[in-house]
């Protein structure tokens, strides 16, 4: 089965980064767009970036352009998302995110806070 293991989160300061990672298994990884979402508090969840099977097409939100990258590694079935120059507006439930089959997939998020 489908399967979307996040991990790399916390508590940094504003300014600061992190790495978060996604484990994909169950699934063709190399085969299919992955993509990160967040979810902030009373707020609906967002696109935050898009990565295409072979890496060589990326969307960002306008929010996180030029501070986060999304990046892949196929051969470990594993999406990154990369995040500099932290902001407290950030702050959210990070999730990992794949379509296969019609069938839309979620990892258990993983909480990244910003804050002094």
């Amino acid at each position: 089965q489908v399967q979307l293991v996040e991990s790399g989160g916390g508590l940094v300061q504003p300014g600061g980064s992190l790495r978060l990672s996604c484990a994909a298994s169950g699934f063709t990884f190399s085969t299919y767009t992955m993509s990160w979402y967040r979810q902030a508090p009373g707020k609906e969840r967002e696109l935050v970036a898009t990565i295409s099977n072979t890496g060589g097409s990326t969307i960002y939100a306008d929010s996180v352009k030029g501070r986060f990258t999304i990046s892949r590694d196929n051969a470990k079935n594993t999406v990154y998302l990369q995040m500099n120059s932290l902001k407290p507006g950030d702050t959210a439930v990070y999730y990992c995110n794949t379509k296969v089959l019609g069938t839309r997939y979620w990892g258990q998020g993983t909480q990244v806070t910003v804050s002094s």
